[in-house]
């Protein structure tokens, strides 16, 4: 059912209350700390005084004065900030109070309001098997704002997902240095794996990525509710399967286990900093501790 404009906007207005309150009061100063600048910049000279590094004396400016003056450094803080955020169709799921994608949009809200609070350019590439759009990055509240009602109201061409083609478009967008969060259920088609760590190192050469890897607790384990249809969201295809049998469950459990132990190696052994987050869980503590990691 399509949404009115009206729902539209209530929705942004209350994701955007509950995320620019989360980012003024918990992520403001361990975003500053997590994610630092690229080095120090000249600021300005002053008076030398007893205890400065000589070798930070302006020989300049003290030749000209016949006074020792010495320069001043701060850090070159101003980052470019990039959300790839999965909304392939797997993440229309939830049996919890929200679905994968709410949740990534919320996840999303926070760390984009945190870097417009450091006067850091956002940006965002919303990606399934393919790219589905690029908001090029900018700074100020109008902007994240943009990038929410995006995340409420995009529809996808595709259903599929190859996190491949949204690292690799990463790096032919951004030519500089950038820190990019990967906000998905890292639930990529097989066909995708051997590209997907090719991008990786790629993209890990030139960037600093971060992964947000969002799950419900009822893709990892089933209940024992007797015969259910299942129906992959991303292919189309259904499968009954008996959820009473403890052999079909410990099956579906292990599959799990092993599909997430993959995905956390790749990242692992690329040097990406990664985080799961279940829907029902509290993703405030949990983007905290990833910040505190850092």
């Amino acid at each position: 059912m399509q949404q009115s404009e009206h729902d539209i906007l209530s929705r942004i207005r209350k994701i955007e209350i509950k995320t620019r309150g989360l980012s003024r009061e918990i992520f403001a100063g361990k975003y500053h700390t997590a994610f630092r600048g690229r080095g120090m910049s000249f600021s300005e000279v002053r008076d030398y005084r007893a205890g400065d590094d000589v070798r930070d004396i302006d020989w300049n400016v003290t030749a000209r004065s016949s006074k020792p003056y010495v320069k001043v450094y701060e850090e070159e803080r101003e980052l470019t900030m990039m959300l790839l955020v999965d909304v392939s169709g797997s993440n229309l799921f939830g049996t919890s109070e929200r679905f994968k994608r709410q949740m990534a949009t919320e996840i999303a809200a926070v760390i984009a309001f945190s870097a417009a609070s450091n006067n850091d350019k956002v940006g965002c590439i919303f990606f399934s098997d393919r790219v589905e759009k690029f908001i090029p990055p900018k700074k100020g509240k109008s902007h994240v704002l943009r990038i929410i009602r995006e995340l409420v109201c995009f529809s996808p061409t595709s259903r599929r997902t190859a996190i491949s083609e949204a690292l690799r478009y990463l790096t032919a967008v951004n030519k500089k240095h950038c820190t990019a969060f990967i906000i998905s259920d890292f639930l990529n088609d097989e066909a995708d794996n051997a590209p997907l760590e090719d991008a990786l190192k790629v993209a890990t050469s030139k960037h600093d990525l971060v992964g947000v890897g969002i799950y419900d607790r009822r893709e990892a384990e089933l209940p024992a509710v007797g015969m259910i249809e299942l129906r992959d969201a991303e292919s189309g295809e259904t499968v009954w399967v008996d959820t009473s049998s403890r052999r079909v469950r410990e099956h579906y459990a292990r599959h799990w286990a092993e599909q997430q132990h993959a995905v956390e190696m790749l990242l692992k052994g690329n040097k990406v900093d990664a985080v799961r987050i279940a829907t029902d869980s509290d993703y405030v503590k949990e983007l905290i501790k990833l910040f505190k990691q850092r």
